[in-house]
């Protein structure tokens, strides 16, 4: 006797099911996307004054150093959940509401940015202390010994690092998801969780994976472009 296993797709309604996770999808890349966007930019150069103003470096600043680094160090380790939480009042004052993928953006950025600041401060210090010596040795200001050798030099574990916090971002989203952020997260508690439907549940995981590996196929290779020069 033969026992016939049913599928996962037997189970999905392409009718319903598909355009649901397609639209939770694009909610998904919403947030994700502008978030990312904006923490790259506060995130780096965040990052790039902490190197520049630690004690012995191009723009050393003990005052500033102290200040950026209790900022950072402030944020980081609250958990994304008790951050979301804690920044709704802020976030219904700014946009007029707590609920959706536009409320998740200001929590996610600021996340998002100390942790970039912090991995860029720290791919900016390995950098090798010759290439700033033979800056200086031909006559570039400070501003361009930083910008025009530091970051290009480190550019390539700079862009592996953006990868690494761009899918720390799409899990993020989904614990947005479970404060009515919207996307994935909110379908898989929703339909997956609270309605039983495991079909849907898998179905929001192989888009995850999927997600996350394009992400991480294009990080590495952006990077392989620069580590290879």
């Amino acid at each position: 006797m033969v026992t016939v296993v049913p599928s996962v797709a037997q189970f999905i309604d392409p009718a319903t099911d598909v355009p649901r996770v397609a639209r939770a999808l694009g909610e998904t890349l919403f947030m994700v996307s502008v978030s990312f966007l904006l923490a790259s930019v506060i995130g780096l150069v965040l990052g790039i004054f902490l190197y520049a103003t630690r004690p012995g470096q191009i723009l050393h600043s003990r005052v500033v150093h102290l200040v950026l680094n209790i900022v950072v160090n402030t944020l980081r380790p609250i958990p994304f959940i008790i951050l979301l939480v804690a920044l709704t009042p802020v976030t219904r004052a700014l946009i007029g509401t707590s609920i959706g993928p536009a409320a998740a953006i200001l929590p996610l950025t600021i996340a998002a940015s100390v942790g970039i600041a912090r991995v860029a401060e720290s791919n900016l210090v390995a950098v090798d202390p010759g290439v700033i010596e033979a800056a200086k040795a031909a006559g570039a200001s400070p501003l361009h010994i930083l910008f025009g050798f530091v970051v290009r030099e480190a550019f390539g574990p700079l862009v592996l690092s953006l990868t690494f916090i761009s899918v720390a971002l799409i899990d993020a989203t989904a614990v947005a998801g479970a404060v009515g952020g919207g996307g994935l997260g909110n379908l898989a508690l929703t339909y997956g969780y609270q309605r039983f439907d495991w079909a849907i549940m898998i179905l929001i995981i192989l888009v995850l994976i999927g997600l996350v590996q394009l992400v991480q196929f294009v990080g590495n290779r952006i990077a392989r472009r620069f580590i290879d020069r």
